[in-house]
């Protein structure tokens, strides 16, 4: 008989949490999950699904416009009805998350849905008081939208998670915040005829990545209609629900029914007794790991948002079935977390992979440059002033292309396939001698034959 209640204890039933525990339990572990808030985590509940899903309803509005180049005469988008669309999302994440409890359920794991917090390093605490010791214990518990506590006004604001709740749209909206998920909801909301105003402390929105693919987005928020302003925050915040008043650093106020800060996630460590069972945190509160995802307690891992490596879905499931497969599998599995793929479902959309322009000369890199701007075929008929614009980013001692980034309409499903290009070495002449798929927007990828050269001087 086992010494320990469980052979693991997972504390989240995320992406990453149900991947760990679904996997140890097919290798023979007994797993119990606990979920505080609803199975799925952040990505499936409150994040990436649901979000996907307005970015599709916002985008029927420029496709109803953009028919009549095509000669439907008769196409007109009608009266849009935000209570419909949210129906539809929340049908549709009730399906998914029962979807996952019942795989979950499958693998032959438990849930049981409690907040969990580390009692010590094989000891966890339930809400309803009982404990339950584990040869393991996984913590991925994601994490939480942060606002800033010390600005009048705060409560005032919303998270990225309160708009999932919304059950009507504001007819004006400030978003503060320049990262993929304020922009992504810029966009959205925009289309969705919503005057939308974006606050963010630099002069670029989506710092990190590619300069001109900033630069780019910030021509398209523009072209959408959204009020960029740059280079301030915001000190105060006054009014009442349905009119938010805010007050900029230069003393300019502004206004809008809505409020959202979008400045960032933070590791959701607080109050699960991590430090006192030993656990070693840095200072934004993730659980450092080692690259298994063990923690500083040799029982305890982590993996996901809660360690905060890199915050994608994607990054979390691989995590978890790694620690899985290593813990209880029998086999040591490491995570590669270099060129991992991104995309950005602005519209128009981004994909990206591999290192930026600035990234790969700081690296030492003798970097050459192919890029293209072009309006897509598909535009010259329904008169979109989008452009799609594409940047690689090639080694010339060794040919191989160090990054890839991409503007434009399909960017998101073209990166995918261009990852695996990118981890395998490929190099430019890879490229050169693949065959064009016509007429695509795509085979710009593989026909850009001169280097970019900057202008004259």
């Amino acid at each position: 008989m086992s010494e320990h209640d469980v052979d693991l204890f997972v504390i989240g039933a995320g992406s990453g949490g149900v991947r760990a525990g679904r996997i140890a339990a097919g290798h023979g572990a007994k797993v119990m999950i606990a979920e505080e808030y609803r199975v799925g985590g952040t990505c499936v509940i409150r994040g990436c699904v649901p979000k996907k899903l307005y970015v599709y309803a916002s985008r029927f509005a420029d496709e109803f416009e953009e028919a009549r180049g095509f000669g439907w005469t008769a196409a007109e988008g009608g009266a849009f009805d935000f209570g419909a669309l949210k129906a539809a999302k929340d049908k549709e994440i009730a399906r998914l998350e029962a979807a996952y409890r019942s795989n979950v359920e499958k693998s032959g794991a438990r849930i049981v849905a409690q907040r969990a917090v580390v009692v010590d390093p094989h000891r966890v605490r339930l809400a309803d008081g009982s404990e339950v010791t584990a040869r393991h214990i996984l913590v991925a518990t994601g994490a939480t939208p942060y606002l800033p506590p010390a600005i009048p006004g705060i409560h005032l604001a919303e998270s990225s998670n309160d708009i999932f709740e919304w059950d009507e749209l504001p007819r004006s909206l400030i978003i503060v915040g320049g990262g993929y998920i304020a922009v992504e909801f810029a966009c959205a909301f925009a289309r969705l005829g919503v005057a939308v105003t974006i606050v963010i402390r630099r002069d670029k929105v989506l710092r990190g990545f590619d300069e001109e693919i900033r630069d780019q987005l910030m021509t398209a928020l523009g072209q959408a209609g959204i009020r960029l302003v740059t280079g301030t925050d915001i000190v105060s915040l006054d009014g009442r629900p349905g009119n938010v008043s805010a007050v900029l650093m230069n003393g300019e106020g502004l206004s809008a029914e809505r409020i959202v800060y979008a400045t960032g996630r933070i590791p959701h460590t607080a109050g699960l007794g991590l430090e006192a069972a030993g656990v070693e945190l840095d200072p934004l509160g993730a659980i450092k790991v080692d690259r298994f995802s063990q923690s500083s307690v040799p029982s305890i891992w982590a993996v996901g948002d809660v360690t905060n490596r890199i915050a994608l879905t994607p990054v979390a499931i691989r995590e978890g079935h790694a620690f899985a497969d290593t813990v209880f599998g029998g086999r040591t599995v490491e995570v590669d977390h270099v060129n991992v793929a991104s995309a950005v479902f602005t519209t128009p959309e981004i994909g990206t992979v591999g290192l930026t322009e600035a990234q790969a000369r700081a690296a030492g890199c003798d970097v050459v440059l192919f890029k293209t701007s072009f309006r897509p075929m598909k535009a010259t008929l329904s008169g979109s002033q989008l452009r799609t614009f594409m940047k690689l980013i090639v080694d010339k001692t060794s040919d191989r292309v160090l990054g890839v980034h991409i503007m434009g309409e399909g960017a998101g499903e073209m990166i995918q396939c261009l990852a695996i290009a990118v981890r395998m070495g490929a190099t430019k002449r890879d490229f050169d001698m693949t065959m064009a798929v016509h007429p695509t927007a795509a085979e710009e990828l593989v026909t850009m034959r001169t280097p970019w050269t900057p202008p004259a001087a």
